[in-house]
């Protein structure tokens, strides 16, 4: 994987949305976007944003970005700017001391459609994953949020292990009342899906079972077909390989429409033999779609706990 790639890759997401930071003066503590592991200190303008997990200005033109990147990314990159000091491109990338450790960023002019944008990205050391930060500055705000000031922020980084669980289920679109004894409770994406785990990414989850909860922005276009969709979908299940469907039925999930489809597989760096089950609940545009995994020797103890965690799952009213 070419180390850079991480920078390229969430840089995307950031032209996307648009813009990112603010102003002068420091609040006094790191602030925490919800649900977010990597936190800082923001500018003065700028607060929690609405859309995205980070921060932005009132007027939308400044942003922050925050997110995870798996935990390899900032060795990758760290070892690729210590090999070229000097850059490429022009683009010639800074070490800088946070409370989470040694950081490295980089600041470049670019484009957003007709604006001319400052952009920078941060990429710093994590237990389990690697924290980045992406900011974009318009050219009309570059006189407040100047180079100095958002490095400034992001000497402010900071890192927490774990997020709340209470701040975690908050952001879901759904209710879960249930979490089956699960160890670890951590959103994939916050607002969108949700991992509980016996095991971590530094282990691997599938060693363990394990639990991913979210809604997908499709659904089955007729009751007749909800049987092709559902297994249609657990093809797409990550990390999966050699897998073979050996159940797949309709059920009915909180009253509603569902089917249940259950995969034998291989699962995870290890090669764990597992077995899989998922649920679809269907909606009338979304499908909630809840997966349990268990290496097979543990399938028997684990799937009444996936039950009880799907049972638990209510809309929020």
């Amino acid at each position: 994987m070419k180390p850079l790639r991480y920078f390229a890759a969430v840089a995307l997401i950031v032209a996307a949305i648009s813009s990112a930071v603010a102003a002068s003066a420091f609040a006094a503590d790191p602030v925490f976007p919800p649900g977010a592991r990597v936190g800082m200190t923001p500018l003065v303008g700028l607060n929690k944003a609405k859309s995205f997990i980070g921060f932005e200005t009132e007027d939308k033109g400044v942003k922050v970005l925050v997110a995870d990147l798996p935990a390899e990314a900032y060795g990758e990159v760290a070892n690729a700017f210590k090999a070229n000091p000097g850059g490429t491109g022009g683009i010639k990338p800074e070490s800088i001391e946070t409370k989470a450790g040694l950081a490295y960023y980089t600041a470049e002019n670019a484009k957003d459609g007709a604006t001319n944008v400052r952009r920078y990205s941060m990429i710093l050391p994590g237990p389990t994953f690697s924290g980045y930060v992406a900011v974009q500055v318009p050219e009309n705000a570059s006189k407040i949020y100047t180079d100095d000031a958002v490095r400034q922020m992001f000497a402010s980084a900071v890192i927490r292990n774990e997020v709340p669980i209470d701040e975690q289920l908050g952001l879901m679109p759904f209710k879960i009342s249930e979490l089956s004894s699960f160890k670890n409770v951590r959103t994939l994406a916050p607002g969108a899906a949700l991992i509980l785990s016996d095991s971590d990414e530094k282990k691997g989850f599938e060693i363990a079972p394990f639990m991913i909860i979210g809604l997908i922005g499709s659904t089955a276009a007729s009751p007749d077909d909800r049987g092709r969709f559902a297994q249609q979908i657990a093809t797409t299940i990550p990390g999966v390989r050699d897998g073979r469907i050996t159940m797949s039925e309709p059920v009915r999930i909180d009253g509603q429409p569902g089917y249940e489809t259950r995969i034998d597989a291989i699962s995870g760096k290890d090669n764990t033999p597992v077995t899989i089950v998922q649920w679809l609940r269907f909606g009338s545009q979304t499908s909630m779609r809840i997966i349990g995994s268990s290496p097979r020797d543990d399938w028997t103890k684990a799937f009444p706990r996936f039950r009880a965690v799907r049972d638990g799952i209510h809309p929020r009213t």
